[in-house]
């Protein structure tokens, strides 16, 4: 290189610069593809990782700099995300050739995690290629695709910091691993046959087959077989079966022990857009396609069609089928050598987190597997399928997991020390913040087993090591018995509290963007309310930081209290003695109404989840469930276009409180056998929909909005959020609803940094305590 005054002589025309850019530009190839589109420019300097950020010097003559710097952002990888930082002009030094140095760590974090990345359709053709050298190869990806969150012990984002740091990279592999103009430059998983991680078939506990295409074809003839195979993924295990054997199903349930829970199917890429398979099985619009074939490859819920032969025992009771494309490698051979649906749940104990690792799925999936199909890539930490419904033409996600986590958001109001949001105990997940930023992981499971709090306690460390951020302050709900709360109060630092309600009011009107004061309806089966009675029939008026309570669900005694949820005959029994209603199918144990009338363990309640559990009980004969939302989700099923004469229940303005709406009429009208399930089912929503509206006009005439937003986890309900948000537009007010951010408790961490960042303007918390 010359000197810098040797270089000035000559370089009128030359210009240099330093660029940060920050993003999502580790992990998804962005490096090797600045060094192209600098070679492409005649642009000499460097490229190099940062700890979340890239740096690039760039030097050359001033018109293509500034075309270069332009399409740094322009131009970049499907994968990445880039936001051009700080540009700060510097003296030109005569370099020559551009370069990719090695990582530097010794810098202030700014990271941004990339999550794992479907198959790219260039590794897809590879894989089928009987002539590539990565044919059938179960663990090919690239630059843009492949395995990320999961295989990543720390960052900047190397080989060296990864689980495929063991397989050194054959001769091959290392040569287009440093080659600047090949797709797998610098592409961390990088591995193939004569190098990488492998498969092992193992039956009884004993590896039966390591040579993978033929422990692939084994595979395949035991799921024909009628048998059960737990297979390891990209983020955990899951277990499969043939969807379109009834026997199998039944067989994979009873081991289970998951009776009613749907269970998500995985369907061959097929066709020109790879949606032949799945368009014989159920009825698919254009938005839930294009969420299929989304990089997240979620589960996506869609209607099943009525030529589908898949078995009915795989979503009972529903008329919805949870698709699935493949996503890994493995997937696609699996699939295109068995050629049909494969169901492919959650290799976990029900409402734990997915398990990953090969000896705890040995112990814990034992006796559910007949066999398993194991590998040596070391999965870091559990990254669960996401998934998303179509609710009024859009994709909504109800559980962020692979793909889609970790999932960045911006706060309107930047913290002013790090914080951590430990959400709530069911459907848990956990964020993180600092500055503006806000970072959710994937879900966790439910709280209250040894595992769920194992997989929490490591989410919590990895996230703040995995960002290079401490977290200063702790937020929890105000709910004293929740897991995730006592972790919150045992961990030293000091602690906030957010009301269950308000964090799902904050977590839609961030996500959203209102701006403006907004009226929030937050439904749900519980939270823990001001008053210590467990509210879930919510409406706000305000903003994140300053939310009024304006109406409630009339109150009840519910008999068994957070436990009813699992027992819709309580709140059916709860309802009716309330309302002086004798309900003939009562099969409350004789003291039990003897119990609720000395208010023994029975808590107050206004849970709008609640009148659903007890709709399904009395309309469908729902007394028990087996997973949470059973009831509801058999009612929606049941339900069907609106009708034109349900009115709102009554709204009653008692003296000094808030609006209170009566469920009572409800009782009557679905008690009412001469007409049909299916109205019965359609009357209830439609009423609970009108209801809204009419909350919403009363409410307009004291305070001033135009939005009105629908969260909380009833409001997965499509039914009740279609027909709701018709009935709030024709009566002149927007509707807001989440898409990224589940409306169900997935999305309380979120919310509670959300509330926090807007109310917190001063120190002053104190240490383990609320």
């Amino acid at each position: 290189m010359q000197s810098d005054s040797q270089a000035g002589a000559d370089s009128k025309n030359i210009a240099a610069v330093r660029l940060r850019l920050s993003g999502r530009v580790q992990g998804v190839g962005y490096r090797p593809f600045v060094l192209r589109l600098a070679r492409q420019r005649d642009i000499a300097g460097s490229v190099q990782n940062l700890l979340g950020e890239v740096e690039v010097i760039a030097e050359g003559p001033s018109r293509d700099i500034e075309t270069f710097a332009a399409d740094l952002v322009a131009r970049a990888p499907p994968l990445a995300q880039p936001c051009m930082g700080r540009r700060e002009a510097i003296l030109p030094r005569g370099l020559r050739g551009f370069v990719i140095l090695e990582s530097a760590t010794a810098t202030a974090a700014n990271v941004f995690v990339p999550p794992d990345a479907f198959t790219c359709s260039d590794c897809l053709r590879e894989l089928n290629d009987p002539r590539d050298r990565r044919y059938g190869y179960p663990f090919i990806n690239c630059t843009q695709c492949g395995p990320r969150y999961t295989l990543i012990h720390a960052l900047p984002y190397d080989r060296k910091n990864t689980t495929m740091a063991k397989f050194a990279l054959c001769e091959a592999c290392a040569t287009e691993y440093s080659t600047p103009g090949d797709r797998r430059f610098h592409a961390e998983p990088l591995a193939c046959s004569a190098c990488g991680p492998h498969l092992i078939l193992e039956q009884r506990q004993r590896p039966v087959c390591t040579a993978t295409e033929e422990a692939l074809l084994q595979v395949v003839r035991l799921l024909r077989t009628g048998a059960v195979v737990a297979v390891k993924g990209i983020g955990g295990y899951h277990l499969m079966c043939d969807a379109c054997q009834p026997a199998a199903v039944a067989t994979l349930r009873a081991r289970k022990r998951r009776p009613h829970k749907p269970l998500a199917v995985l369907f061959p890429q097929r066709g020109a857009d790879g949606l032949d398979s799945v368009r014989e099985h159920v009825m698919l619009d254009p938005v839930a396609a294009e969420a299929l074939l989304s990089a997240a490859r979620p589960i996506v819920l869609v209607a099943r069609g009525p030529q589908s032969t898949i078995a009915p025992e795989v979503a009972p009771g529903l008329t919805e089928i949870g698709v699935l494309l493949p996503y890994s490698p493995l997937h696609h051979l699996l699939m295109n050598s068995f050629g049909s649906p494969l169901v492919a749940t959650s290799g976990n104990v029900s409402g734990e987190p997915v398990l990953c690792d090969d000896d705890e799925a040995r112990t814990r999936l034992g006796e559910i597997a007949d066999a398993f199909l194991h590998h040596d890539r070391r999965i870091v930490r559990p990254a669960d399928d996401s998934i998303v419904r179509v609710v009024r033409s859009r994709a909504q996600v109800l559980r962020l997991g692979r793909g889609l986590a970790p999932c960045e958001m911006r706060l309107p109001s930047p913290v002013r020390v790090p914080m951590l949001a430990v959400g709530g105990h069911l459907k848990s997940s956990i964020a993180l913040a600092w500055g503006d930023r806000a970072v959710i992981s994937p879900h966790i499971g439910d709280m209250g087993t040894v595992r769920s709090e194992q997989v929490f306690a490591q989410v919590v460390n990895d996230l703040q090591r995995l960002h290079g951020v401490q977290a200063e302050v702790v937020v929890c709900d105000a709910h004293p018995h929740y897991a995730t709360t006592r972790w919150a109060r045992g961990c030293g630092l000091p602690l906030m509290t957010v009301q269950h309600h308000r964090a799902h009011a904050s977590a839609l009107v961030t996500e959203a963007g209102i701006k403006r004061p907004a009226l929030i309806f937050a439904w749900d089966g519980a939270g823990f309310g001001d008053d210590g009675t467990l509210w879930g029939g919510e409406t706000f008026f305000g903003k994140p930081g300053d939310w009024r309570r304006v109406a409630s669900m009339r109150p009840f005694r519910l008999p068994g209290g957070e436990g009813a949820g699992r027992a819709p005959w309580r709140s059916a029994a709860a309802l009716c003695w309330e309302a002086g209603i004798e309900w003939l199918d009562n099969p409350a144990p004789p003291l039990s109404l003897e119990a609720w009338r000395r208010k023994v363990n029975a808590p107050t309640s206004s849970a709008v989840g609640r009148l659903f559990d007890a709709a399904a009980a009395i309309i469908l004969g729902v007394h028990d469930t087996t997973f949470e939302g059973q009831g509801p989700m058999w009612l929606e099923a049941r339900a069907t276009a609106g009708a034109n004469e349900e009115a709102a229940l009554p709204v009653h303005a008692p003296m000094g409180e808030i609006l209170r709406i009566d469920w009572a009429p409800l009782i009557g009208a679905i008690r009412d056998t001469r007409e049909s399930i299916a109205v019965r089912a359609t009357k209830f929503h439609m009423t609970l929909a009108r209801t809204i509206a009419e909350v919403a006009r009363r409410l307009r005439a004291e305070f001033a909005f135009d939005t009105v937003g629908l969260t909380g986890g009833v409001f997965q309900n499509r039914r009740l959020t279609q027909f709701a948000a018709e009935e709030l537009e024709r009566a002149g007010f927007e509707v807001g609803l989440g898409e990224r951010i589940p409306c169900n408790d997935g999305g309380l961490a979120f919310g509670q940094l959300a509330e926090v960042s807007a109310r917190l303007r001063a120190p002053g918390l104190e240490r383990g305590a609320g």
